[in-house]
């Protein structure tokens, strides 16, 4: 029997917003519980886009004034991109906003989903890519790197390499807080590599 995620405090997190960036996101975190253990559904976005091309990412993208909440915002842009539909999001609560090297201030929800197959785009979404939550607490599949940002100074990029994918960026500080929040995972003081 593999690892769980422990969602109980993150349905009890305060989560802290974010409302000094030009645009507002939302991204939902769809956790998938197997027999074996629980895994992590993202996609990875298509080479096509401007921003973040490549890149693995969770369900999710900007906020439109149709939508009637962030979290609608979320809902809507994972049926989009990945045809989950919002009945089947059973949301378990909200992590901290983050900001982006693209302006936006993006919320995370965290949601069990059907362990089922899901429909990509086509358009922003390159493949679903099914992880599991062994791979991300491997010491080994982790490493960090301090960088000087010019908008934000001094910041720590993360990175989970997992069967062939890499998880870093915004995803990648969302997926920090995620496991800190649910398991034992502890993100290290130490710094693999610095670019200051």
């Amino acid at each position: 029997m593999g690892p769980r995620l422990n969602l109980a405090p993150i349905a009890d997190h305060p989560p802290i917003g974010i409302d000094d960036q030009e645009h507002d996101a939302a991204v939902v975190a769809p956790v998938i519980e197997r027999s074996e253990e629980d895994y992590l559904l993202f996609t990875r976005r298509s080479d096509d886009l401007g921003n973040h091309p490549g890149q693995m990412s969770f369900p999710g993208g900007g906020a439109e004034p149709e939508d009637e909440s962030i979290l609608a915002t979320a809902l809507r842009e994972a049926n989009e991109e990945i045809g989950l539909e919002p009945a089947e999001a059973e949301v378990v609560g909200q992590l901290d906003d983050i900001r982006t090297i693209s302006e936006y201030a993006v919320t995370p929800f965290v949601a069990r989903v059907p362990d089922r197959e899901y429909e990509r785009d086509g358009i922003e979404v390159a493949e679903i890519v099914v992880l599991p939550l062994s791979g991300f607490l491997d010491p080994a599949n982790y490493e960090c790197e301090r960088r000087d940002h010019p908008y934000y100074g001094d910041i720590v990029i993360h990175y989970f390499h997992v069967d062939g994918y890499t998880v870093w960026g915004a995803t990648g500080r969302i997926l920090v807080q995620l496991l800190e929040l649910t398991t034992e995972f502890e993100a290290p003081d130490r710094i693999d590599r610095s670019t200051l």
